[in-house]
């Protein structure tokens, strides 16, 4: 670890300056001003960042009238050590492995500077404590989405002995929300989604009944659910409709929704990454990394275009961050 009098002034971050396709848009920039800290952020040195739909999405334009100004150095998602600390911070000091997702809102005045540079500024309440068995590149796959399947599962009131259907089960969320929903609130039957070469996967991550898209319509299944979990996102409510019990809940974490259906939107919380610390010590719940990840600070943007063709398999990571 650099020790803390060699922090520069200025860093090497991906920035764009310009809505549009984050892979046209993005750029190298070596020569970024060092994020302030506040009384209640630290100052991280990246190690690892991952890459989510909301950061391409972000790069589009689709919330511009809530976003921070431009130029942006995009990234939620953060795995790294804590280089300085603000006066008001007490959970963590220099020296401290931590991750989370940076951005408390994720739509909301996001960070000018994110996860894609080689140091961010984060509020002390969105961070935690790395959990000693996973690498930098494991706890940065985990924050935005174990956040958002653990809330989600949370704000339908989802229990001990109720069953699920998890449509994008081998997606960033979707293998999160299998494994929470078995090993942590007690399903008492997980089915989902998948392509045919990810059903393994599935059941690896504990599905009872994972159902290959390609051959069969989830909402012709004779079985129905307590809850459908939607984690595609392309306005599958009319069919998850079908595939629910009487009084049965849908829930999606990505528009659009037509009611009943239930639409998501996380707030990100250290204090969930450290609830959920002893499953993930204890291995029960495991972080779910795309055979191609991680890709190198230089190959950012061939990781976003990765990530827009929606063939990941969990969560693709961005290592080492110079």
């Amino acid at each position: 670890m650099a020790n803390i009098s060699s922090i520069p002034s200025h860093i090497k971050a991906w920035v764009y300056s310009e809505y549009g396709n984050i892979e046209e848009i993005l750029k190298f920039d070596p020569n970024v001003t060092i994020p302030d800290i506040k009384e209640d952020e630290v100052l991280i040195k990246v190690v690892a960042a991952a890459l989510n739909p909301i950061d391409y999405k972000r790069a589009l334009g689709y919330f511009k009238n809530t976003d921070s100004p431009l130029p942006t150095a995009p990234g939620y998602d953060v795995a790294g050590v804590v280089v300085r600390v603000g006066s008001q911070v007490r959970k963590f000091k220099v020296g401290d492995e931590v991750y989370g997702d940076i951005n408390e809102y994720g739509l909301n005045s996001p960070k000018t500077i994110g996860s894609l540079a080689e140091y961010t500024a984060v509020e002390e309440k969105v961070l935690a404590h790395k959990p000693s068995n996973l690498s930098f590149i494991e706890a940065a796959s985990l924050p935005a989405v174990i956040i958002t399947a653990y809330q989600s599962l949370e704000h339908i009131e989802f229990s001990a002995g109720k069953s699920i259907l998890v449509l994008g089960g081998a997606g960033g969320v979707g293998t999160l929300v299998i494994q929470l929903a078995k090993h942590v609130f007690g399903a008492s039957k997980v089915a989902a989604t998948a392509s045919t070469p990810k059903l393994e996967l599935l059941r690896n991550l504990g599905a009872d009944l994972p159902i290959d898209y390609t051959k069969e319509n989830f909402e012709e299944l004779k079985e129905k659910f307590d809850v459908v979990y939607d984690a595609v996102g392309q306005g599958e409510n009319e069919k998850a409709l079908k595939a629910i019990k009487k009084g049965g809940k849908v829930v999606s974490i990505a528009p659009p929704v037509t009611p009943p259906a239930i639409l998501f939107n996380a707030i990100s919380d250290g204090a969930v990454l450290e609830k959920l610390q002893p499953y993930l010590e204890s291995g029960k719940v495991k972080p779910v990394l795309d055979p191609k990840t991680p890709f190198s600070f230089s190959q950012t943007v061939e990781a976003f275009a990765y990530l827009r063709t929606n063939r990941a398999i969990g969560k693709v990571v961005v290592h080492p961050i110079p």
